[in-house]
């Protein structure tokens, strides 16, 4: 027996069937274009995701000429589809990414305030569902004369499909409409973003039947499916009081939590798992900056990860130059979408190896302060902490990210988590029966720990004096 998992991210979709012990038969994966047609927007084009999800799944099908029994979902969060009746989209989605409603964030944190917010599982910022919402309904409000239909990115790809309209707990909860403790949506946020209660799907277990999905005229049965990090969870097969680390385009720090124990500080978000409703939560230190800035400043420099690695390999320097890494602001801790980077400390002998190495550290840096902001809530992070993600290959930057953060870090490979996490779900599964083991763990050396976490205070005291804190 096998399912097919299908994982619709921000800039590819991928797909994998899998067998019932988790293990990878075939996979497949095509990407799509982000547009951002003015400055801080980010949008796609949900026939893009159509179009390719039907491409890998063909790929797929055919390698492996094994029928699955069931279909479940993995998906980015925070995004909104709008659709007509047909399930026809309005517009552009838009995505977590986008920035265009800081206005609306500003004013939503002052009508609903911090106790409201700590329920919802997060601070208001742009690039949720509630914020964009708003601002769609003060900057485009004949949207809404065809909607019938507001969806997240991996519901209405579902329902698109053929699947029937729902979302599950882990989705709704990213939206700021959710109120994860109780288990349903939130009559005040609801309200306060404009949208009639009637175009929010129902929220139905992850695992739950949401009817067929068609694929060149074959039907399958399909599940509702989860968010892309609970799906994760859901991979590794972590319970409460486990956690991991993840770095690619961003990082997230996360922590299974015991119960539904929300962040009246605001700094970091309180999700909720797969399953039932009110069924898990988990604490997530959602770190903007960290491949997408260290991709950005190597381009300046017209570097290779390579050269950079290279760089970074003959030791850090005290003399070395700080790089601010917040490129396009930044959620934990600073919940700031106005941050911007910088570097600092250059002199004279500041030569281009000590550049290269400063971006790595500060890219660090930032998941270091992640990996604070949740510790401070209460939520420390087990030692070691499984560490994940398409930029931890490199062993010299894995030793930098423990040094940096002060964990011991058990390295995962576990490229295909989510999707994983998708198939598991569309057998019922809501986590994974054989956890997946680590490879070695990075122990951090306490010299270059107490001398990163200097550094990192001196970061914190330039940005405080530069107004941005």
């Amino acid at each position: 027996m096998a399912t097919l998992g299908i994982d619709l991210g921000t800039g590819s979709v991928k797909c994998a069937l899998v067998s019932e012990d988790g293990l990878v038969l075939a996979q497949a994966s095509r990407s799509y274009q982000v547009s951002s047609v003015k400055s801080g927007w980010a949008e796609s084009d949900p026939a893009q995701w159509i179009r390719a999800t039907r491409e890998v799944v063909e790929r797929v099908l055919i390698e492996s000429n094994v029928t699955p029994t069931s279909v479940g979902f993995s998906g980015q969060m925070h995004g909104v589809v709008i659709a007509d009746s047909e399930l026809k989209p309005l517009r552009p989605a838009i995505l977590w990414a986008d920035s265009r409603a800081s206005d609306e964030a500003k004013q939503m944190s002052m009508d609903l305030g911090i106790n409201l917010l700590s329920r919802l599982g997060s601070p208001a910022v742009p690039g949720f569902s509630a914020t964009t919402l708003a601002w769609l309904k003060l900057n485009e409000p004949g949207l809404f004369v065809d909607a019938k239909h507001v969806l997240q990115p991996k519901d209405w790809l579902r329902a698109a499909l053929g699947g029937q309209i729902a979302s599950d707990p882990s989705d709704a909860s990213g939206t700021l409409l959710f109120d994860s403790s109780a288990g349903d949506w939130s009559k005040k946020a609801v309200q306060w973003s404009g949208v009639e209660p009637e175009l929010l799907p129902p929220v139905r277990a992850s695992q739950a039947s949401a009817g067929y999905v068609d694929f060149n005229g074959t039907k399958y049965p399909c599940v509702v499916g989860g968010a892309d990090t609970a799906c994760v969870l859901s991979s590794l097969g972590l319970e409460p009081g486990q956690g991991f680390i993840a770095v690619g385009s961003g990082s997230q720090v996360v922590r299974v939590l015991e119960g539904p124990d929300f962040d009246s500080t605001l700094r970091t978000h309180t999700f909720a798992t797969v399953g039932q409703p009110r069924s898990g939560w988990y604490r997530i230190g959602a770190i903007q900056n960290a491949g997408l800035s260290l991709t950005a400043a190597l381009r300046w420099f017209n570097a290779s990860i390579e050269e950079g690695v290279a760089a970074l390999s003959e030791g850090l320097r005290d003399e070395d130059p700080l790089y601010i890494p917040y490129l396009s602001g930044e959620r934990t801790p600073f919940m700031n979408s106005h941050l911007r980077g910088s570097w600092h400390d250059l002199t004279l002998s500041t030569d281009r190896p000590a550049m290269l190495r400063s971006i790595f550290v500060g890219v660090a840096q930032a998941v270091a302060l992640g990996v604070s902001a949740v510790g401070e809530t209460g939520a420390s992070l087990p030692k070691p902490t499984p560490l994940v993600g398409g930029g931890t290959h490199n062993p010299v930057f894995r030793q930098l990210l423990a040094d940096a953060t002060g964990v011991p870090l058990a390295v995962m490979e576990a490229p295909d988590a989510a999707v994983i996490g998708a198939a598991l779900l569309g057998a019922g599964l809501t986590s994974n029966p054989i956890p997946q083991s680590w490879s070695e763990v990075v122990t951090p050396d306490p010299l270059a720990a107490e001398s990163l976490l200097h550094l990192r205070q001196s970061m914190l005291k330039i940005m405080k004096e530069e107004e941005y804190l």
